[in-house]
């Protein structure tokens, strides 16, 4: 009987550095998660490529996609949209694989209702003024969006009660060796072994 899949969701505000992190996890040689590449109508930031850290569509590719029902989740953050392709995951899922997402804190609310049994871990700031400090050294952004990040991020920091893991973003490393041992945590659980071995006293 084979196992199902655990979808593992990272999420947490803006600037708290989830790509980073994810971008680390999936350098380590043991690392056998399969990353779901999400979609998004931002312009690429800079070293970003198409296909590898996003699929980057035009406003009207994603709406067509959201009206199709080809989307896990969506959200709308900062004026672009972002989401996650269905057909993907739900296959993986099925032929045993963990499928890693790293979302935005809305999405990870919709895939939630969709998927309550998936594991949802969410990326914390040491501190606001850190976290205020990495949008900041990014470069990228206007004051006025860095203003509007900061706002969203402590609505989201609110929000951290919905998730079933929290992991402090202190030193990335350690970050993703806490979220590698709560995803082995999670496949020794009882209620997904237990299936396996009632299947296996029912043969004999």
């Amino acid at each position: 009987m084979k196992e199902k899949g655990l979808l593992i969701v990272l999420s947490g505000p803006s600037g708290v550095g989830k790509g980073t992190v994810r971008k680390a996890i999936f350098s380590h040689e043991d690392t056998n998660f399969e990353y779901s590449i999400s979609m998004t109508t931002r312009k690429p930031r800079e070293g970003e490529v198409d296909g590898v850290d996003y699929f980057f569509k035009s406003r009207d590719e994603f709406e067509a996609l959201i009206k199709q029902d080809k989307l896990l989740e969506y959200a709308e953050y900062v004026g672009n949209y972002y989401g996650t392709p269905i057909d993907y995951v739900k296959e993986t899922l099925n032929s045993g694989k963990d499928v890693f997402l790293e979302i935005e804190v809305q999405g990870a609310k919709q895939v939630r209702e969709k998927f309550p049994e998936g594991l949802f871990i969410f990326l914390a700031p040491p501190s606001l003024m850190e976290l205020q400090s990495r949008i900041v050294t990014r470069g990228t952004e206007s004051d006025e969006l860095i203003n509007n990040r900061m706002k969203e991020a402590r609505k989201e920091i609110e929000m951290m009660n919905l998730y079933d893991y929290v992991v402090e973003n202190d030193q990335v490393e350690a970050a993703c060796d806490r979220i590698k041992a709560i995803v082995l945590a999670e496949h020794c659980k009882t209620s997904r072994i237990a299936p396996r071995y009632k299947k296996m006293l029912e043969v004999e």
